[in-house]
């Protein structure tokens, strides 16, 4: 009887809850669960379940027919990709700006901004793979445009994402080009700017625009079209904000 009570339940509960699959690029990773709380808010019976990954594995993923619901790119190429494709069903859309960081262990001189890299004391450099993932790109871009790019390349550890970088940065490499993002989550305030990070030039690469589209799947899903309105809202970009992004 107990069991039958408890499937009965279980039914009963999958009326009112619903799942919503959204593909996130991993910078994201450190604001995503305080987003979710916030939508939660007004809309309890939505459960988000999250993917975290490189765009551009995300991409082939979705190409592929992997079943998410929304993609919250790390740039706007590879949103504006699917769209073109029409496996998406909505125009790529800005959600958050990103911003580079440089990041380290060492006792350093940060004060000589990303000419730090071509130190001797500098013998390896973490950055995302610049095939795959935006900030990888970026850090590539910063790196040719301060014109250290061809003194620095035997130095790079590739990592697979963002967040990846940034366990290399502080575990396996001497400084690292992580989403600035990342210094924002609880498990990162002992370090400290000045001593451990400092923001790279924003003149030094394109800015990192951030797209979010709604996928072929999803359509006329209210739940989905729900989260997607709150990623653009107010209440969203306040989150972004207090994670280090710059808003649109």
């Amino acid at each position: 009887m107990k069991k039958v009570v408890l499937g009965i339940l279980a039914i009963s509960l999958s009326l009112f809850a619903s799942q919503i699959n959204i593909a996130v690029a991993a910078n994201v990773s450190y604001a995503i669960n305080d987003l979710i709380e916030e939508f939660n808010k007004t809309n309890p019976d939505t459960k988000v379940q999250v993917t975290l990954g490189s765009s551009g594995k995300l991409t082939a993923q979705i190409k592929n027919g992997a079943p998410y619901n929304i993609f919250m790119a790390a740039n706007m190429k590879y949103p504006q990709s699917l769209y073109s494709e029409n496996i998406a069903i909505t125009k790529p859309l800005v959600y958050a700006q990103g911003s580079l960081a440089i990041l380290t262990t060492k006792k350093l001189n940060l004060s000589k901004g990303i000419n730090l890299a071509v130190e001797n004391s500098i013998g390896k450099i973490a950055i995302a793979n610049p095939k795959t993932a935006p900030y990888g790109k970026a850090a590539i871009e910063a790196m040719k445009n301060a014109n250290i790019q061809d003194k620095v390349t035997d130095k790079y550890v590739y990592a697979e994402s963002i967040s990846q970088t940034v366990t290399y940065a502080i575990t396996a490499a001497d400084m690292g080009f992580i989403a600035k993002s990342s210094l924002y989550s609880p498990k990162m305030s002992k370090y400290k700017e000045g001593i451990n990070w400092i923001d790279v030039d924003s003149k030094l690469y394109t800015p990192i625009n951030q797209g979010i589209v709604i996928l072929n799947n999803a359509k006329e899903n209210k739940e989905v079209k729900a989260f997607y309105d709150f990623i653009l809202s107010e209440k969203a970009k306040n989150i972004f904000k207090r994670y280090g992004y710059l808003v649109p």
